[in-house]
Formats: structure tokens, sequence, C-alpha cells
């Protein structure tokens, strides 16, 4: 299988989420609007949400994911097995612990960590407080579920783990489905999302557990050791952690600033999740994909495949999210009009503030995704101590920024901040890549880039005057068929304009797209043999 179509059974599987995640932040924003609940609910799960992105995807998909590749290399399938039940052991009896204590200290955490600023206010700090506690075992399920997807990835099985996530917005919507035929008021439907949430992470696990003994590992609970393995893990977990959950430290640093606002965490929660949309679907699916190749090509000692795989990674990432930023850039209000305004959300008058933020995390885009790009560069070569350094860097930066500008500007102001943290992280990893010669010169990469960018640029000014004329169609009196209608057809006109654009310009054409399969496809038959 090529490089191109491993993206893209990631990216198919986290796209169904994405697409199905913004159905459930419509129906959210209807029935909640940007009120205390929402506050209340954004704040309460993004916590859990976090630590599952340190802990779990960011700690088994850069540390785990080499270790479990070169046992299978070295050991087959049985001592990729004994590996599993080493480190499941740990893992498990950690998680138990690290709940059970979260549990007992979540009103001082909500207090002090996540949401400060709703200490003032006893009903929304207590919600806060009740959700949290309500929600924080979905860390447990998706921590031993990103070892299995770790696993499965690695045996390049990456559709189980992909489609996975899509269960927590098919049972959310479900349960908004049911409290909108009911008629529940706004805390009845924090409560049952909670519930929700929890719900969705004993499915995810199930699915991805399921999957893994299919694929031939099947893992039963070993007392818990510290096996030479197991410490060798723990070693590169902690800063692997910190490092693949950059972003979601960030988010939560930003999310306590912005809880001593009304609406702020919400506005912030919504334009989230429409960026994640690009971020996740290009993302998320090279990082997923180019560790445990790029561990293989290192491994093998091919550093000419090692250069090719991140190169074209880099590229492939550009080509897609370059035109991404821009759209948000240009075209930020009219989409969130569409997929928010309406009900609770609509009485708010919330549009702007929301599209500002998303307009400013679409400058950010770029850096987000290339940081899911380079520090693949460094996780397959066991050096997780150097992206954590950057890490930190980068949250000093946010954490400086957010504090100066959201007194100023409100909520944008922290958009603003998680952009410049995201570039200053790109930057210092690409770097440091290239001074250690650990990144290949790539000529034709090089030459591509800024055609990419001068391609988005004049599709971006092309999106902005489209709306300029479009707006009858686009304004908050038009029906949503017909804004639906407008934008459809200025996203269109848009993606047709970029790819003319990018290929008159040369930033991409079609010889240079099939000599990357085929590379691809060559690679991956020399390494199944």
């Amino acid at each position: 299988m090529s490089l191109v179509k491993k993206f893209a059974t990631v990216a198919s599987g986290t796209l169904m989420s994405r697409v199905l995640g913004f159905t459930r932040e419509m129906l959210m924003a209807a029935a909640l609007g940007t009120g205390p609940v929402a506050d209340a609910f954004y704040a309460a799960f993004q916590f859990p949400n976090t630590f599952r992105r340190l802990f779990a995807e960011g700690a088994f998909n850069t540390a785990f994911v080499p270790l479990f590749a070169k046992e299978i290399e070295a050991g087959g399938i049985d001592g990729a097995r004994r590996f599993s039940e080493e480190v499941f052991g740990v893992l498990f009896s950690v998680l138990i612990a690290l709940t059970i204590v979260m549990e007992l200290a979540m009103p001082l955490l909500v207090r002090t960590i996540i949401a400060p600023g709703f200490a003032g206010d006893p009903q929304k700090y207590g919600l806060t407080v009740a959700l949290a506690t309500i929600m924080f075992p979905y860390l447990m399920c998706m921590s031993l579920a990103a070892m299995m997807a770790g696993m499965l990835n690695s045996l390049r099985r990456y559709f189980a783990a992909a489609i996975a996530p899509v269960f927590l917005n098919v049972i959310l919507i479900a349960v908004l489905g049911h409290a909108w035929y009911k008629g529940a008021d706004g805390l009845s439907v924090g409560y049952a999302m909670a519930w929700g949430v929890m719900a969705a992470g004993v499915v995810q696990l199930a699915i991805v557990w399921i999957a893994a003994r299919h694929a031939g590992i099947s893992i039963g609970f070993k007392r818990p050791r510290l096996t030479p393995n197991v410490k060798r893990l723990l070693w590169l977990a902690l800063p692997a952690a910190i490092t693949g959950g950059i972003t979601q430290i960030n988010t939560l640093i930003g999310t306590a600033i912005a809880s001593t606002q009304a609406s702020a965490v919400s506005s912030l929660a919504l334009a989230d999740r429409v960026y994640q949309l690009p971020l996740g679907v290009v993302g998320i699916a090279v990082a997923i994909v180019l560790l445990p190749e790029l561990s293989r090509a290192l491994k093998a000692g091919n550093l000419v495949e090692a250069a090719s795989l991140q190169n074209r990674s880099v590229e492939f990432t550009l080509f897609l999210t370059l035109p991404a930023a821009a759209a948000l850039l240009a075209i930020s209000e009219p989409i969130v009009r569409l997929l928010y305004e309406r009900g609770e959300f609509a009485a708010s008058g919330a549009t702007s503030t929301v599209s500002a933020i998303l307009a400013i995390f679409g400058l950010g885009l770029p850096a987000f995704v290339l940081i899911k790009a380079f520090t693949p560069g460094y996780f397959a070569r066991e050096d997780t101590k150097t992206p954590m350094v950057f890490a930190a860097i980068s949250v000093a930066v946010n954490i400086a920024t957010a504090l100066m500008l959201f007194p100023r500007m409100g909520a944008p102001g922290i958009a603003v901040a998680s952009a410049i943290a995201g570039w200053v992280n790109a930057l210092m990893l690409l770097a440091v890549l290239v001074r250690r010669g650990h990144w290949g010169h790539d000529a034709p990469l090089m030459r591509r880039i800024p055609r990419l960018v001068l391609s988005s640029a004049l599709m971006g000014g092309a999106l902005y005057g489209g709306a300029i004329w479009l707006a009858p169609w686009l304004a908050s009196s038009a029906p949503a068929l017909s804004q639906a209608t407008a934008l459809a057809l200025l996203c269109g006109a848009g993606a047709l304009l970029y790819f003319v654009l990018a290929f008159a310009t040369g930033g991409a054409d079609i010889a240079m797209i099939r000599r990357n399969i085929r590379r691809g496809q060559t690679a991956a038959a020399s390494m199944e043999e």
C-alpha cells in the first residue's frame, strides 16, 4: 500500500469523525449556545480530553509504536505480544490510581487548573465539577484504546483505529437528538452529554480491542513489573506525551485563562471544532502513518527512504493545508454562520467572536500540521527530549502572549497566542532536524512551497471577493439552504481555482504525484518482504 493510500485510509476515518463532530457541535450550539452550561461542559470535557492526548495518543503513538515495531522485527508477533502484556499491566495499574486521585481532587482541580475563573460563580463551578467527575474515567478507556490503536498501526491495520473515534460523535448526536425529542432543558442536556462521553469511551475501547485480537494480538493481564522494556518505554513516554499533546496543553491553558470571561470557553471550543477538521484529516493522519513507516526505514538503515518519507509527508500536508488555512481566513464568518447560527447560539450573537477566533486559528493551521509531520523525525530515532524542550518553550510563549492579549482582545487574543506558539514550535523542530542532518534537502519541495503559498493566497483573495458578491445569500436573514448552497459553490469554485493555480505554477504536477505513489508502493513492498 502506498504512503498516500495509507494517509487516505486513516484520513477517511478521521474525516467521518470530524463531519459527525460538526453535526454534534451544531446541535450543541443550538441547544446550549455559548451560555453557562456550554462553558461548563466544554471546560469539563477539555480536562480528560487533554490527558487523553498527553498520556494516550501522545505517549503511545510516539514512544510505544517504535518500540513495538522493533519487537515485531526482532521477535515476531509473539515477542510483540509479550512486550504489550508487560506494558498493559503497568498502564492499567497507573490509570486506575490516576483516575481515583483525580476524581477525589476534582473540586480543587476545577478551582485551580481547569477553570479558575468559574470559582466566582458557584452554580457554574459546581456543574463543571460534576461533569468533569462523570467524564474523567473516559481517559482510562481511551488510554487503553490508544495502546491497542498503536499496535494496529504498527501492524499496518489502520482502519479500526481510525474509525473508533467516530462512535464518540455518534453517541453524543444520539444523546442530543433524544434530548431534543424529549424537550430537555439545558442542565439535563449537559449531564446527558457527560454520560454519553463515558459510554463512548467504553465502545471505542471495545472496537480496537476486538480488532487487535483479530490481528493476532490477544493481551492478558500480567502483574505490573518494571521490566527493561517497560522502563525504556517510560523513559521515552513522558517527554513524548508532553510533546505529542502540545496543542492540547496550549488549549487547556487557553481554557483556564478564558474562564474569567463569560462565553469565552465555549466560543474557543466551537471555533476549535472547525479548524480541527483539516488538522485531523491531514495532520493526524500523517503523524499516525509516518511514525511506524519512518521507524522501519531507520531500523533497516535506509536513510534515503527515510528522507523521502519525511519530504513527501511535508509536501502532502502543505498541498492540502495551505488552501484550508486561506479559506478559514477569508470566509470564517459565513462558515460559522451556517454551522452554528441557530437556536441559543443565534440569540447570543456570538457569530462575530467565533468567526474571528476561527480566522486566527487558520493562520496557525499550517504550523499545527507541520508539527505533526516533523516530530516523527525525532521519535523514530527515540529522541523524545528535544521536542519536549521545544514544547516547553512553546507553552511559555503561549502563556505569556495569552496573558498579554486576553485583557485587550478577549477570546481572539488566546487564538493569536496559540497560533504564534505553534509557529515557534514548528520552526524550532525543523531547524534542529536540518542542523543534525536528519532532514534531507529536497530541491523540488523547496521550489513547490512558495508556489503553493502563492496559489493559496490567490484563492483566499478570490474567496473573500466571492463572499462579498454572494453576501445576500450568505447573510443571517437568508434561509439555511441558500446559505449552504452559496457556501458550497464558493468552496467548490475556490478548490477548483486552487488546483488550477497549483498545477499551473508548478506547485504540483501529475507526474510528481504518480512518482510519489510508485515510490510508496515500492517502499511498502520492500518492507513487507
